[in-house]
Formats: C-alpha cells, sequence, structure tokens
C-alpha cells in the first residue's frame, strides 16, 4: 500500500506563494529578534509543511478513492508520519514542557489523548462488525459458486436468500448501535425477517464488542465534540514565550481531533453521528483540512448515505450489492433460469466478489494502522508526562 509520508519539500515553493499567511506567518512569530531563525524555528516550520503536504495530497483523491479503505489507511499513515515527529519535538524540547503556558496546554492534549484511545477502540469494534458483515456476503457470493457454472439452481437461491436474512439481522442490530435516531430502514440492510428479534443478544445496560465493554451512553460523537470543543489556538499577544511549541501542541491537537472524526464519520461506532465544526484559517495546512471535511458532510448528506452505518466507500458497495442480489433472488420465480436473468446474477456475484476481496485485504491493513495510532498517542502522553515530571523536580 503506497504511503502519503512526505517532507513536504515539493510543495514549499507553491505553498509559500499560494498559502502564505499560515505557517509562514507563524514562522515570523517565532523568529528570533536578529531575524535568523533558530533550530527550534526550522523544526517547527518542518513540521508545519509536513502537515500541509500529507492532508493536501490526501484532500485531492479522487471521488472513487475518497474514503475507501485505501485512503483511509493512507490518512492514518499520514497521522502516524505527523505524531512521531510531534513526539520528537517535544522530547528535544524537554527542558521547556513544565513552564507555563506549555504545562497547560500539553496538560490539556494529553487528557484529550484519553479520549483518542477511547475512540481507537470503538472504531476496532466498528471494525469487527465490518467483518462479520464480510463474513455473511462470502457466503452468499459461495452460494452462487457451483461447478455447473452454466446452471444456476434454486437450491443456490435459497442458501443465498438465508444469508441475506442472517445479514440483515446483524446489520439492522449495528445500526442502531451507530446512532442513528431516525426509524427508517435503509433498504440495503434487507427485508423484515418475522418471528426473529434482532436485540435478542443485547444485553440490558452494555453493548458486548469483542475488545472491551462500553455504556450504552458513551457516545463516539459527543466524544469528539468535547475535544473539539477543548481546542482553543494559541495568541501571540497573550503567550510572549514558547508560542512556536504552543502553535505545535494546537496544531497537533487539532490532526488528532480531525483524524478521528473522519475516522469514525467512515466506520461504523457507537453514536457517531456526523458534525460539523470550525476550521483555523491562518495555518498553511487550513485549506486541505477544510476540503476534506467540507468533502465528508458533503457525502454524508447524499439521499443514499444518510441511513448507511458508516460512510466508507466499500460499505456504500456492499450495499449496492446486497440490493442487487436481494432483487434477483426476489425477481427468480421459474427455474431454470433464462441466460439473460443467469447473465445478471453472475455480474451481480462478480461484483460481490469484488467487494469482498477489497474489504478482506484493506480491512486487516486498517485494523494494524490503528493499532499503531492507538500505540503511539498512548507512548507520546507517556514520554511527554514523564519528560514533563522529570524537569519539574
Amino acid at each position: 500500500m503506497p504511503s502519503t509520508s512526505s517532507s513536504g519539500k515539493p510543495f514549499g515553493a507553491f505553498r509559500r506563494s499560494v498559502l502564505g499567511f499560515g505557517a509562514d506567518h507563524i514562522d515570523k512569530q517565532v523568529h528570533s529578534e536578529n531575524g535568523s531563525k533558530s533550530p527550534l524555528d526550522l523544526e517547527l516550520h518542518a513540521f508545519q509543511d509536513q502537515i500541509f503536504s500529507q492532508f493536501n495530497a490526501l484532500s485531492s483523491a479522487s471521488d472513487d478513492q475518497f474514503l475507501s479503505i485505501d485512503w483511509m489507511s493512507n490518512l492514518l499513515d499520514a497521522f502516524l508520519a505527523c505524531q512521531e515527529h510531534f513526539t520528537a519535538i517535544l522530547l528535544n524540547n524537554a527542558g521547556t514542557l513544565s513552564k507555563p503556558p506549555l504545562d497547560k496546554l500539553l496538560t490539556e492534549f494529553f487528557d484529550r489523548s484519553i479520549k483518542a484511545l477511547d475512540i481507537c477502540n470503538a472504531v476496532r469494534d466498528g471494525i469487527e462488525k465490518v467483518r462479520l458483515w464480510h463474513k455473511h456476503l462470502e457466503i452468499v457470493s459461495t452460494a452462487f459458486d457451483s461447478k455447473q457454472r452454466n446452471l444456476i439452481t434454486e437450491g443456490q437461491f435459497r442458501r443465498a436468500r438465508k444469508a441475506l436474512n442472517d445479514l440483515a439481522i446483524v446489520m439492522l442490530d449495528d445500526h442502531k448501535d451507530s446512532g442513528s435516531v431516525s426509524s427508517h430502514r435503509n433498504r440495503s440492510f434487507g427485508r423484515p425477517n418475522k418471528g426473529k428479534d434482532v436485540n435478542h443478544q443485547r444485553k440490558k445496560g452494555h453493548s458486548k464488542s469483542l475488545s472491551w465493554s462500553v455504556s450504552i451512553s458513551w457516545s463516539a460523537s459527543k466524544q469528539l465534540q468535547s475535544m473539539a470543543n477543548g481546542l482553543i489556538q494559541p495568541r501571540a499577544n497573550e503567550i510572549s514565550h514558547h508560542f512556536g511549541l504552543a502553535n505545535c501542541v494546537y496544531t497537533m491537537g487539532f490532526v488528532l481531533m480531525f483524524v478521528l472524526w473522519t475516522v469514525v464519520a467512515a466506520i461504523p461506532c457507537q453514536d457517531r453521528g456526523v458534525f460539523g465544526f470550525s476550521l483555523p484559517k491562518q495555518f498553511s495546512w487550513s485549506n486541505p483540512l477544510s476540503l476534506i471535511h467540507t468533502r465528508v458532510l458533503d457525502e454524508s448528506k447524499k439521499r443514499e448515505r444518510k441511513n448507511s452505518p458508516g460512510l466508507l466507500r466499500e460499505i456504500y458497495k456492499m450495499e449496492k450489492s446486497i440490493n442487487v442480489i436481494s432483487d434477483l433472488i426476489d425477481s427468480a420465480h421459474q427455474f431454470p433460469l433464462t441466460e439473460e436473468q443467469q447473465k445478471e446474477v453472475k455480474e451481480g456475484v462478480e461484483e460481490l466478489s469484488l467487494v469482498c476481496t477489497s474489504c478482506k485485504t484493506g480491512l486487516d491493513t486498517f485494523d494494524r494502522q490503528l493499532r499503531e495510532v492507538f500505540c503511539k498517542v498512548m507512548n507520546c502522553r507517556i514520554e511527554g508526562l514523564g519528560a514533563m515530571y522529570r524537569t519539574e523536580s
């Protein structure tokens, strides 16, 4: 999988000429008095440059790639590169971390990191849900896989219908976990299945995942809103010392919140309602993040996505494939099928197989990256707090 990691140098000249008010503006504010740049100034400038280049590439993705598993993997790659750079800056300046106002800013940043870890866990639970859907779709695909490829039998349709009914039960249950207050049932979640209670495995008061247990009152959306509301941009006239580092902490906090907001929008998650928020305008990275923010919101407002459990491109393809196969099964009243009907079934199954293959390979990679995000955020918090306490003592 191609990584989006980059030093940002290819974009430097363009950014300075078109978006000069961003990091260049901040860079001037952290200049030393004689007009030369210190090593710290250069490092902070490079950090802002890296964020611009990473997210600029992501913001220009095509519609087919945007919010796909590959694109989401590149998003996490970009975050991991920025997180690693940020941690290095903190540790290289450990002596100043416990001094005001950085001590307060970092304490708040590390508090938000705990919320970020909770969200990572919730998203991993969502990945498991998509994996479960994928397994049911594989059963549907396998049901039509016959040695006699020129003949599709009624028995194959019965097996496929049963698999779709089982999938409908699972997806309806998971759709409720995603926090949709609307009672409207997305048609892609299948037809009603009489005699079965979709909540028969639900424990009262808690939602059980494979890795953790979370109260039904826990909300991914509220966690993210809390993170966003706590982000206050430093002002030069209020912070006379260490303004560059203060801006670095604010920038990383915003990137952390933004990446998790995008991930939660794409992956099924408990109470994952997509909300909008204000973005700062004076940074070089403001424009690419604003473009991604707008595209995610626009995607969530599309008629066919409003009741979806997640904006991930592969989930949308799953829903379309389920609709196609369901319609084909419902329209098959006589066997053997006509040549035209058999052709339609084969085309639908081929499309479904492509979705299954994409999910199987992509989700494993994405899950590993999310684990790495969890570890990097946690280690940054441990190392940063350790550095602060050591300098205090």
